[in-house]
């Protein structure tokens, strides 16, 4: 079997850098924050062209304190694409604020800067593009505050950082991941970092000494050192690994003509996503010729249980992309033997 993802390929590839490095972090006996965290969301910082890196527990958590930083809650509203992983819409609800799904773009499932404009209203106070599988989505140029959702941006262009801040994950399955949860906000501005700090904490000025931040009650989220030393490892090896992965990208794009969906020139292709009308007979059919496969993502926001309680315009472009999307494995553990048998799988099958 053609596996989609295959961690313990990654782990070996750069355990010869790891393994040490925990070790030192192991004996240090200092596990929240220190050199290691304070390096590595610097060097995120600077990948993403921005000033400031503060790390959090995970990426939903990134989400909810940069929308949280910005003094967004209860009766604020935040736009949302319809395409995405729910914490995009899910962080915007933990925040008390009220996530506004609107389509896609009719070619690529990237926020529609148009469909953007015509559901802003005088709550609205956000807009989250999702910068999905490592494509920058458009900003639209509606006169209020963007986030970016960049937790499949990492080593995509800085244009994907433009926003006001971006939330980045760091989930094991991301280019660049980590032993378990970690994320991180990046932006420019030195007091959404000091929030995003202080929302991580408790909302703690001092040691037992607690105010509410931007509005909010601050919790506890916050990149251990265990983490950062796993990701700062594994910094070096993240060039080698968007290149192969485009490589292979490109020879899918060049054995499957009209399957693939349009990506950026030099995306770090973070997932590599085709299209067909049948996607889940070809699925089954790839399966049985040895392919994983994934579908990211079968339900749009708009049709999610927990946001039915939302009024929601019409997404026709992410509808049909839900129904015909489907990833195929692209990462830096196949073999050139491994791309092959995936193409002549899906000739076969599609």
């Amino acid at each position: 079997m053609i596996q989609y993802l295959d961690m313990a390929a990654r782990f070996a590839r750069v355990a010869h850098a790891i393994e040490p490095a925990l070790s030192e972090t192991l004996y240090s006996g200092r596990y929240i924050g220190g050199s290691q965290v304070d390096a590595f969301t610097r060097a995120i910082a600077d990948l993403f062209g921005k000033a400031h890196g503060v790390g959090v527990g995970c990426g939903t958590d990134a989400v909810t304190m940069a929308v949280q930083s910005l003094g967004i809650g209860p009766g604020d509203e935040v736009i949302v694409p319809a395409v995405s992983f729910f914490a995009t819409a899910g962080g915007v609800l933990r925040a008390g604020a009220i996530p506004v799904v609107v389509d896609v773009l009719p070619d690529r499932p990237l926020l529609d800067p148009d469909a953007a404009a015509a559901a802003r209203s005088p709550r609205t106070r956000a807009v989250m593009p999702v910068h999905l599988f490592g494509d920058c989505a458009p900003h639209p140029e509606i006169g209020i505050d963007v986030i970016d959702d960049a937790a499949q941006a990492v080593g995509a262009s800085h244009a994907v950082g433009r926003g006001i801040a971006a939330a980045v994950s760091f989930y094991p399955t991301k280019i660049l991941g980590a032993l378990g949860e970690a994320g991180m906000v990046v932006t420019d501005d030195p007091e959404i970092a000091k929030h995003v700090r202080l929302l991580g904490s408790h909302g703690m000025h001092a040691p037992h000494d607690h105010h509410l931040t931007a509005g909010h009650m601050g919790g506890n989220s916050r990149l251990d050192a265990i983490q950062a030393t796993m990701l700062l490892a594994q910094l070096p090896d993240l060039p080698i690994r968007i290149a192969r992965r485009q490589s292979i990208a490109k020879q899918y794009d060049d054995a499957l003509s009209g399957l693939p969906i349009p990506r950026d020139p030099g995306s770090p292709v973070s997932v590599y996503v085709i299209r067909h009308p049948k996607r889940d007979a070809l699925r089954k059919a790839l399966h049985d010729h040895g392919v994983q496969t994934a579908i990211y993502y079968p339900t749009p926001m708009s049709q999610q249980p927990a946001l039915a309680q939302f009024t929601h315009r019409p997404t026709p472009h992410a509808d049909v992309f839900c129904q015909q999307a489907m990833a195929l494995p692209c990462h830096e553990a196949l073999s050139d033997e491994d791309v092959q048998g995936v193409i002549d799988a899906v000739r076969a099958c599609a």
